[in-house]
């Protein structure tokens, strides 16, 4: 099954990031998160996919901390599309 990875770049304040993190991980489709401040970056996480609750807490935790120390930065996410099999398709395409 073929899969499709693309960046999305969320411009945000350090009092706003665990709040836009949290949905990003509840979409479930992010792989990996890096945190930039202008052309530098600060943090990166890997994120698995199933990472919830208390295993994504202490990632939060970091991200909040450094997070504080930065007024204005830019999350950099990274998304993952899987593509649908063909015979996912074939019933799409016929209920149509």
């Amino acid at each position: 099954m073929a899969t499709r990875t693309w960046w999305e770049s969320i411009e945000t304040t350090g009092s706003r990031v665990a709040e836009t993190l949290k949905k990003l991980v509840a979409e479930g489709n992010i792989r990996r998160i890096r945190i930039r401040q202008d052309d530098r970056v600060v943090a990166e996480f890997p994120l698995t996919v199933g990472v919830v609750g208390a295993v994504f807490a202490p990632v939060l935790a970091a991200i909040g901390a450094i997070t504080a120390l930065i007024a204005e930065c830019t999350l950099e996410v990274e998304r993952e599309e899987r593509a649908p099999k063909p015979e996912d398709r074939a019933e799409e395409t016929a209920r149509t």
